[in-house]
């Protein structure tokens, strides 16, 4: 099975330190279905302040949890059309999702 990731980037117009933050309540709420533990074992992701770019790893439920949630929250925050998501790896539901503009 290949790895599967979700690449997240972002505009100028958008705060980094919102993203980042948006990613670490995601990450809580990840926690709150799966565990403490579970998470910080299973969780994998990194963000490039500079890059204005953040990736997901999405290869377990954990990290799938993890892009819904964040995905949900930054539509809310900065809203769909303020950031590009695709995936990259894997079959099924996730090929769905490649190339997206925050789409639902």
């Amino acid at each position: 099975m290949s790895a599967i990731a979700f690449y997240y980037n972002f505009p100028e117009s958008v705060s980094m330190a919102n993203v980042e933050e948006t990613l670490l309540m995601s990450v809580i709420a990840a926690e709150g279905i799966h565990g403490r533990a579970k998470v910080r074992l299973d969780a994998h992701f990194e963000m490039d302040k500079a890059a204005r770019t953040c990736q997901v790893n999405a290869d377990n439920g954990v990290g799938r949890d993890i892009c819904r949630v964040f995905t949900e929250f930054l539509n809310l925050e900065i809203g769909e059309d303020a950031f590009e998501v695709h995936a990259s790896g894997g079959e099924g539901e996730l090929d769905a999702a490649k190339s997206s503009r925050g789409a639902r």
